[in-house]
């Protein structure tokens, strides 16, 4: 690996991770995942963001600094937007290694450093409107952006170039293609990275979408180029692209999302699975798109990002001791944690010597703003009757979620 140049003597420098590993310790991400980091060389010289050692990335970091002729012991600025270990669990060697360089990041990111690193000495505490002057015209200023999706976090812009690093905001799951730019990237590999963008806020951003509104308000004041995010494609021609789909995604928690079903199911011995195929058969009348997910075998984090675009949503899941299907219910405290708000749902589920599963799936679906049908259970198999009903309420609820406006536009890249 060598360093990419953005612009004049600002680089990328991070490092694409291929691994079995989970996001988070939750999330796979079988398509690995971009740890973007970036030097500022004026009369000093920044680093903004690190990596962790995680699949030879910090190696990387390494190999790829040298390539731009910069050693440890040259940075003067260490530029921490967000203290989520993956930018930043390089931070005690590299201190170790350099020990008067100087860690910049918000208070409660000072803390964090502290916290996670022991690291005590050269740590500054910076605010929105703070600024440090590298030199050569190369100036950076700061702006926080609480709990987007972390509270400590900020974005670091410089303002000679217009180049926003924006930590996660932006950001996206996946390694990069042969390129780092969205400007270079093919036709070939667009749907890779729309599925790995919204995969990625689904899972990771969703909660905060109210922050990330703010804070996209906040940063339409900047003069912005470039965005450089932490995760994901740099926004080289076209950053207002992905500045639209962040604000479309972080909408889809306030008012139904785009009109398509996403449907999710689990069944024991299969009871549960014949409604499906009425249901589907429903669905299929209206000609309305829709994707089909199985719990438990499939990792839930495909589920949720489905769920979370679509403005239909159905859910089939049988009792299982006076309860919901462990893997569903599951699902459904992600829904909730995530803040999947405003769909059509419908809920279908056989059941044997109770109907628990509708209990927990009322208690679930409280405050979410769901408009919800009535429910559809039965006992043991469905009977013909059960199965024809079945297949009408999900023909009626894919028309209702058919005359939902796109909320998409012409946004390509």
């Amino acid at each position: 690996m060598v360093a990419i140049k953005l612009t004049d003597d600002i680089y990328w420098v991070g490092a694409n991770v291929h691994t079995e590993d989970l996001f988070e310790g939750i999330w796979p991400i079988p398509n690995g995942v971009a740890l973007n980091s970036y030097v500022i060389k004026g009369e000093k010289i920044a680093i903004i963001e690190l990596v962790r050692e995680w699949g030879g990335a910090a190696l990387t970091l390494l190999k790829n600094l040298d390539s731009i002729s910069i050693k440890l012991s040259d940075i003067d600025y260490i530029i921490l937007n967000h203290l989520e270990p993956d930018h930043t669990g390089f931070t005690y060697l590299v201190n170790s290694l350099s020990p008067n360089t100087q860690i910049i990041s918000t208070q409660k990111g000072v803390e964090l450093v502290k916290a996670f690193y022991q690291i005590e000495n050269n740590l500054n505490a910076v605010k929105s409107g703070d600024s440090i002057d590298l030199g050569n015209k190369k100036k950076i200023e700061f702006v926080e952006i609480p709990n987007v999706h972390w509270p400590e976090t900020m974005v670091t812009y410089e303002k000679n170039s217009g180049i926003l690093f924006s930590g996660d905001a932006f950001g996206a799951f996946g390694v990069h293609q042969g390129c780092i730019f969205e400007d270079e990237t093919s036709d070939e590999s667009k749907p890779y990275w729309e599925e790995e963008m919204l995969r990625y806020y689904a899972n990771i951003i969703s909660t905060f979408s109210s922050n990330v509104l703010s804070a996209i308000k906040k940063l339409s004041e900047l003069k912005i180029n470039m965005i450089a995010p932490s995760h994901g494609l740099v926004w080289r021609s076209s950053p207002e692209v992905i500045v639209k789909k962040y604000k479309r995604f972080s909408n889809y928690n306030k008012d139904y999302a785009e009109p398509a079903i996403c449907v999710v199911w689990g069944s024991m011995y299969g009871n549960t699975e014949v409604m499906l195929n009425s249901v589907l058969r429903g669905i299929g009348k209206s000609g309305i798109p829709m994707k089909v997910h199985r719990l438990p075998n499939e990792d839930p984090s495909y589920a949720l990002s489905d769920a979370y675009k679509s403005a239909g949503l159905i859910i089939g899941a049988p009792t299982y001791e006076y309860g919901m299907f462990p893997p569903m219910k599951y699902f459904m405290e992600l829904l909730k944690k995530k803040r999947i708000l405003y769909k059509k749902v419908l809920y279908f589920g056989s059941y044997g010597w109770s109907g628990g599963a509708q209990k927990d799936f009322e208690k679930l679906t409280e405050n979410m703003h769901w408009d919800v049908l009535k429910p559809l259970t039965f006992n043991g198999y469905p009977t013909i009757e059960q199965l024809e009903k079945g297949e009408k309420m999900a023909m009626e609820m894919a028309q209702q979620v058919k005359d939902i406006p796109s909320k998409i536009n012409d946004e390509d890249y």
